[in-house]
């Protein structure tokens, strides 16, 4: 049991930080666009990296260094991308929840974006395959346990985000309050994205 609650404290507390993927599941639960569907993905991808992680594949990244690279360039590229139609958002849309202008993508593209967002940051296969999957290994015999207490709190912080963003649908009511979010979020992408290649 102490496995299990080992791995759900340290899983939730590498995935609380504000990042581009949170940012991303924020903005959707507040538009209420698809949100079971972006969740799910999050945290059966999560699941997965732990897994590989938990299963020893974390030596496999670190001795083919490229994988990292591609998700670094690869991810700095898609979050330059989305930054720029955020910031072109914030500028020329005026949309709010309640209103007919809000856009709302299809579910395919919703969910090739969230895997964008997931599977192209470094940072993931570093917290979850490396990290996460090194640190399992102190509990000989429990690391099942610890894989699964890792899951589940990405599974409870993913759902909790998604479904908890609603609380903020009534500020978002306003045109103004989403030209702000827009800006905010082109900004930390911008972040990022120099981060990953700084």
């Amino acid at each position: 049991m102490l496995a299990y609650f080992s791995g759900f404290t340290l899983g939730l507390s590498l995935i609380l930080a504000i990042g581009s993927q949170n940012a991303f599941v924020l903005k959707q639960g507040i538009k209420r666009h698809h949100i079971f569907l972006i969740c799910l993905i999050c945290a059966l991808s999560d699941a997965i990296l732990i897994s590989l992680g938990v299963a020893g594949f974390g030596s496999i990244v670190t001795q083919y260094p490229n994988i990292e690279v591609f998700a670094r360039y690869g991810g700095a590229a898609f979050l330059a991308v989305y930054a720029f139609m955020s910031f072109r958002s914030a500028v020329t849309v005026s949309h709010a929840i309640g209103n007919e202008q809000v856009e709302q993508a299809s579910a395919m593209k919703t969910a090739m974006i969230c895997l964008a967002f997931t599977w192209l940051n470094p940072h993931v296969y570093l917290d979850t395959v490396v990290l996460l999957g090194s640190i399992s290994t102190q509990y000989q015999g429990q690391q099942m346990n610890f894989a699964l207490g890792a899951i589940t709190g990405s599974f409870v912080f993913f759902f909790s985000l998604g479904y908890g963003a609603r609380l903020l649908a009534p500020l978002f009511s306003k045109p103004k309050a989403w030209k702000v979010l827009e800006f905010f979020v082109g900004c930390m992408m911008t972040f990022i994205a120099l981060s990953l290649l700084i």
